[in-house]
């Protein structure tokens, strides 16, 4: 099963980004236009296909064949996008090692100190040697949340933004039957 993406449009500029030089194949889609397709894309199973069906007001003017420009805009912009979610995934990766290291070390480093403090001397060396477990444990939450929470939701926009890569475009125009 195909589920439908359908954005429509007034004139093609209005799916790309004003602000981008580029020519048409390599420029950034519109913020809008991206979070209209993505949200949509979001919506459907992930199991059953995507497609993209743009539906323009008027014929572009000076482009030979729409509907090639718009596949291979969208399919450049959103492999492009899922480099970049992998990127942004290796990064928290590497953040996640560091701060895994300087988590164990500092609860190590906590966990020694709390061992020096005898517990049956004095209440106030019982309550540090408490603070110093507690503290050193509550260093080692940013790694557990990179690991735990923070990994996945990124590795999932990547495989959406491969999904919508791949997707078939087609482009109708209503003075055309299709361009």
């Amino acid at each position: 099963m195909t589920n439908l993406i359908e954005v429509k449009l007034t004139e093609l500029n209005q799916l790309f980004n004003s602000l981008d030089p580029s020519p048409f194949h390599e420029r950034d889609l519109d913020h809008d236009a991206e979070e209209f397709i993505v949200s949509w894309a979001q919506e459907h199973p992930h199991k059953h296909g995507l497609k993209l069906v743009v539906h323009l007001a008027k014929h572009p003017a000076g482009v030979a064949d729409a509907q090639q420009l718009v596949a291979d805009s969208v399919a450049h912009y959103f492999e492009y996008r899922a480099d970049m979610a992998l990127r942004d995934l290796r990064r928290l990766m590497r953040e996640g090692r560091v701060s895994l290291l300087i988590g164990l070390l500092f609860l190590g480093l906590c966990q020694f100190t709390a061992t020096l403090l005898n517990p049956a001397e004095t209440s106030w060396q019982s309550v540090a040697r408490e603070g110093l477990t507690i503290i050193g444990w509550v260093a080692m939450w940013k790694p557990l949340e990179i690991y735990l929470y923070r990994w996945w939701p990124l590795l999932k926009l990547r495989k959406l933004y491969r999904r919508l890569s791949h997707m078939p475009v087609e482009v109708h125009c209503a003075t055309s039957a299709s361009a």
